[in-house]
């Protein structure tokens, strides 16, 4: 009993010409719907139709086409009896008991679907009236999650609990059309009566998968930020689709058993937005600027403004002009101390009496000066090319 197996592959017009009566997939099919009847196509190719066969009724001899990307599923009374998974033309026949009654191929699918099978398979012999519905194994797009309020978790790298609003979309595979069938889909699709849409603003299912993820983003934002793989870095969420999709599928895995009781998988994800609350924004503020200052761009940085700070020493300052220059960025003394910059007020000079000429300033010692010309060398904060002119300048060469 079951499926015979006449053509694979790709499917044609060649093969839709040479059959009076056959199933297939509906017209104008949705790209997100994930199960559906299939549909008798009555006219074929003006050769004839069979438009007065009763509905969800399979007869023996009857042609379905699987199109790439979708699975067969037939069922007798809710039990399956039927299942292919392989591209091609398929003959149903209740009579003969040597037919297979699964096809699995060498895919993904064919571990779990033969796993499956005998776990739901039919036990005695189907009649001959059967529903055939389709399941789509392709990525199931555009479904949504988002959040309200900020939802929060411990971020290892930032060392506290962070919040943020998040909202974005992702895709949905079923791995196990067979557990995802028997545990998850209303009698009404299985009875071929309607289309399974996840994004059906109606469809009951897609609401609870929804409120599922979003009670699982906290944990998949832990479970990312956390893991030293990828560095620890929350900044990274938008730009690693697969890699969060990860962490999301294997925490409604945790939460929910997507993939052990509903055949379900996330697949790839895209975060729209991410808006963190006001004490996480103030943090991400820190770490950008300490990263802008650390490494070889921030030593560069500031050996650029040392320098800088020694030449305009060198040029407002007379002889031994290096005492007390002050570092560009912070006023600072070759010998790291501030030096104070207070200038006592002038006493008045007697009315009569000759101004006294200006008394030359004492001269640093030069080797003082070169000291702490060194010390700064060693330190990193002065190049050698920085160090070689305050010695030129301080022993007068």
């Amino acid at each position: 009993m079951g499926l015979f197996q006449a053509v694979t592959g790709a499917i044609g017009g060649t093969l839709t010409d040479q059959w009076l009566d056959f199933f297939g997939v509906p017209d104008g099919l949705p790209s997100t719907a994930a199960l559906f009847p299939a549909v008798r196509k009555g006219e074929n190719a003006g050769r004839g139709s069979n438009d007065g066969a009763s509905d969800n009724v399979i007869s023996n001899g009857s042609k379905i086409i699987v199109p790439e990307g979708y699975g067969l599923v037939l069922l007798q009374d809710g039990a399956f009896t039927g299942f292919a998974a392989e591209p091609g033309g398929y003959v149903w026949n209740s009579e003969e008991p040597a037919s297979q009654s699964i096809f699995a191929g060498d895919g993904v699918y064919e571990s779990v679907i033969r796993q499956s099978w005998e776990r739901f398979k039919f036990g005695g012999r189907p009649g001959s009236q059967q529903t055939a519905v389709f399941v789509s194994l392709k990525e199931l797009p555009n479904n949504r999650f988002g959040t309200q309020s900020e939802i929060y978790w411990d971020d290892a790298f930032l060392n506290t609990q962070v919040g943020a609003i998040t909202r974005g979309t992702y895709t949905l595979r079923i791995t196990d059309p067979l557990t995802f069938i028997r545990n998850f889909v209303p009698a009404a699709v299985i009875e071929g009566k309607a289309i399974f849409d996840f994004t059906d603003i109606d469809n009951p299912a897609g609401e609870q998968l929804f409120n599922e993820v979003v009670g699982s983003l906290a944990p998949a934002f832990s479970m990312y930020t956390n893991d030293p793989a990828k560095g620890n870095r929350i900044s990274r969420l938008q730009q690693d689709s697969v890699g969060f999709a990860q962490s999301l599928s294997a925490a409604v895995e945790d939460n929910y058993k997507w993939r052990t009781d509903r055949g379900l998988e996330i697949v790839k994800t895209a975060i729209i937005s991410i808006e963190y609350d006001e004490n996480t924004r103030e943090l991400l503020k820190n770490v950008q600027r300490a990263d802008a200052l650390s490494g070889s761009r921030g030593n560069s940085n500031l050996q650029a403004s040392v320098a800088a700070g020694i030449e305009s020493a060198g040029e407002n300052a007379g002889p031994g002009g290096l005492i007390g220059m002050g570092m560009a960025a912070g006023g600072m003394g070759l010998g790291g101390l501030q030096q104070p910059t207070q200038q006592a007020p002038a006493a008045p000079a007697p009315a009569a009496a000759p101004a006294a000429p200006a008394a030359e300033p004492a001269a640093e010692d030069p080797v003082a000066v070169l000291r702490r010309a060194k010390e700064m060398l060693d330190a990193g904060l002065i190049t050698q090319e920085d160090y070689d002119a305050a010695k030129a300048k301080a022993l007068g060469l």
